[in-house]
């Protein structure tokens, strides 16, 4: 028969044990200056190299060279390539995604799909680079953000849709697919980020975003407006 003073030993160690550890996680020195500011900069290289070259055709030397760091200092921050790409991709998500999340049911319903859209555009030019990022894992299947995709990205989408539907039904726009409604706006606005150097060769003395912006304006509000 188990002694009931060894019990409450068993009790209090284990305790003990789970008080000390809290204290140690309490106690995990955050990341210096220095840490924040070389990490950020390894990310931003490796977002050059990432868009340019895609994560088959990225190494981790061309990171470093980028970065101005030596490989060894890149791996005291990340664990290799891999990591360092899901890193850029989990954080691109949330921005990605944002601008549908600020689509509103009870507002007007063409002028917050325009709004949508005119959001996508300034996204191309605002972030070229992490379009490009994005468009190539979704070109190699999706690998290492496919789960986000079920996660995240398809109720979001649902979502939306269902609105959409939901304002088409009730006469406030005229009936459209609503995914493939948000495919065309997808391809329509990113399309200026993924092809940037096709689009500055081929009007290289327009002001594109603006121009952009008028032609989708009008596409958009002619293919909705009732």
């Amino acid at each position: 028969m188990e002694r009931p003073d060894l019990r409450l030993d068993w009790a209090i160690g284990n305790k003990t044990r789970a008080m000390t550890k809290s204290l140690q996680d309490d106690e995990t020195p955050r990341p210096s200056r220095i840490q924040q500011r070389n990490r950020a900069r390894i990310l931003d290289a490796a977002l050059d190299v990432f868009s340019q070259h895609g994560f088959r055709g990225a190494t981790l030397d061309q990171i470093a060279e980028q970065a101005g760091l030596s490989k060894p200092n890149i791996l005291y921050y990340f664990g290799g390539k891999e990591d360092i790409h899901v890193t850029l991709l989990n954080g691109l998500m949330d921005t990605w995604l944002a601008p549908m999340r600020e689509i509103d049911p009870q507002g007007e319903p063409l002028e917050e799909i325009l709004r949508y859209v005119r959001r996508k555009i300034e996204m191309s030019f605002e972030y070229p680079r992490e379009s490009r990022l994005f468009a190539n894992e979704v070109l190699q299947g999706a690998p290492r953000i496919g789960a986000h995709f079920e996660s995240t990205l398809k109720p979001l989408v649902d979502k939306t849709a269902r609105v959409i539907e939901a304002w088409a039904e009730h006469g406030k726009i005229a009936p459209v697919d609503p995914h493939h409604l948000l495919f065309s706006v997808w391809a329509t606005t990113q399309h200026y980020a993924d092809f940037e150097a096709q689009v500055r060769t081929l009007v290289p003395d327009q002001d594109v975003q603006a121009q952009a912006w008028v032609f989708l304006e009008a596409l958009y509000r002619r293919m909705l407006s009732v």
